[in-house]
């Protein structure tokens, strides 16, 4: 979630001072992912267990938690690896040309590892099994249509921070996630691994994993839409520039 201009700084060489390495920014994706999933699981289960019942009061307790756990994710891990924390993202900037390609899959599988592991963290802090299936069903067209609208709304919020104002990117994405929580009939997932590893806890976290398929499709629906319409509004800028800009920055920065 960093600025598109100083993409092509990222180093692979590690003798050099200062770069960073595959296996550093696939660590990255998978901690930061592992522990965006024990703030949005263990924050669900405690305020569940605390709001005597009161939904909106459960609710409100999760998605201040999971906001607040996303932008310090982000600002901690995103000079690693950019932070994505999430598969969609990933293909956006892949789509891009923000990210090479051939690290899209296993920034993917690194964000999947990650988010089982969250759900295992989060549950033995708890006293949960490590693993259980979710029973919670989600599933219907307003749903799937609420999670497309959320990725499209987190994936246009990203591109436009990071091609405008990207300090700002951090907190933007995290209080569209909030909003999200509220503003959509599913709770706005709006991440393919953050669903998936949710089908693996029985708390009032989860999502059965026969209703996986049809959030994850919604998700990818709408980040491409996002894709199109953010590139769209936000043009790449002009080779000559991106050029300037990379000479001009630090060259330890990291921005896959």
């Amino acid at each position: 979630m960093t600025h598109p201009a100083r993409t092509i700084l990222i180093p692979d060489d590690a003798s050099t001072p200062g770069t960073v390495t595959l296996a550093r920014r696939l660590v990255a994706e998978g901690l930061g992912t592992a522990l965006l999933l024990a703030v949005v699981v263990g924050s669900a289960i405690m305020g569940d267990r605390l709001a005597g019942g009161n939904a909106a009061i459960a609710l409100l307790v999760n998605s201040i938690a999971s906001g607040c756990g996303l932008v310090v994710l982000i600002l901690a891990f995103g000079a690693v690896s950019g932070a994505h924390l999430n598969p969609v993202v990933t293909l956006s900037e892949a789509w891009q040309r923000n990210l090479p390609a051939g690290l899209a899959l296993p920034y993917a599988g690194a964000q999947v590892a990650g988010a089982f592991a969250g759900v295992a963290v989060a549950h033995l802090m708890f006293g949960e099994p490590v693993f259980a299936a979710a029973a919670q069903a989600r599933t219907g067209a307003g749903l799937w249509w609420s999670e497309g609208v959320a990725t499209f709304g987190l994936i246009a919020t990203i591109t436009g921070c990071t091609r405008t104002r990207p300090a700002a990117t951090p907190y933007a994405a995290a209080l569209f996630i909030v909003a999200g929580y509220w503003f959509t009939a599913s709770s706005s997932f709006a991440n393919p691994a953050l669903t998936l590893a949710r089908a693996a806890t029985g708390t009032c976290a989860g999502i059965r994993l026969a209703d996986v398929p049809g959030y994850v499709l919604a998700q990818l629906a709408g980040a491409a839409a996002a894709g199109c319409v953010s590139s769209w509004l936000y043009p790449r800028a002009p080779r000559a520039v991106v050029a300037e800009l990379a000479e001009r920055a630090p060259a330890d920065r990291v921005v896959a």
